[in-house]
């Protein structure tokens, strides 16, 4: 059975992004080589990658192109032939049709075909974006939390979770340092029931 990972770039008050319509790619963030590396390393590994709409078309609007661009440096190239050959779904109630190796769930059967997804996967599954991500902790899927926490204080902006007020515990797996003052926390969700 596989497990369902959600890796976010956060603030220190645990925001994703600081105005509607940036999408996680503020200037707060302090993404250099050494910390894209790190990523290209992890997401490398992933079984598959699971996005809501928003932040697939973020992605899919950049990686793609990215991969073939001869003026990017050879990481962000790297992560651009990554996230478009990795075996992704959407989860989407509006869109219809998705490239880049990419199946749709949509309707309101799709946390159960996650959980179906789960269940067949050998490996980690990436999650991306908070209202999925609270779906999945909602119906007790969600597994793991890795967040790269930058020193940066927002004060307001998208959450990490949306609207989950219930207390939640973790088990530190690991911890890292980077430059820039960014660390990464890599946590288990504990499952009490």
């Amino acid at each position: 059975m596989g497990r369902f990972l959600y890796w976010m770039n956060v603030s220190l008050d645990l925001r994703i992004e600081q105005v509607p319509g940036d999408d996680g790619a503020g200037e707060w963030l302090r993404i250099d080589e050494v910390l894209h590396r790190e990523f290209n390393a992890r997401a490398r590994r992933l079984a598959a990658m699971v996005q809501g709409r928003v932040i697939y078309e973020t992605m899919e609007e950049y990686w793609p192109r990215a991969r073939g661009d001869e003026s990017l440096p050879d990481f962000m190239r790297e992560y651009g032939e990554i996230w478009t050959d990795a075996p992704k779904v959407l989860v989407s109630r509006t869109r219809t049709s998705a490239g880049h190796n990419t199946r749709i769930f949509g309707g309101d059967d799709a946390i159960e075909q996650l959980a179906a997804l789960r269940k067949e996967t050998d490996g980690t599954i990436g999650v991306g974006g908070a209202t999925l991500a609270t779906q999945l902790l909602r119906a007790g899927l969600l597994d793991e939390l890795l967040l790269f926490v930058h020193p940066s204080y927002l004060g307001f902006g998208r959450p990490l979770f949306d609207d989950y007020d219930a207390p939640l515990d973790f088990d530190l797996l690991e911890h890292k340092a980077f430059d820039q003052g960014v660390t990464m926390h890599h946590y288990e969700i504990r499952n009490e029931n």
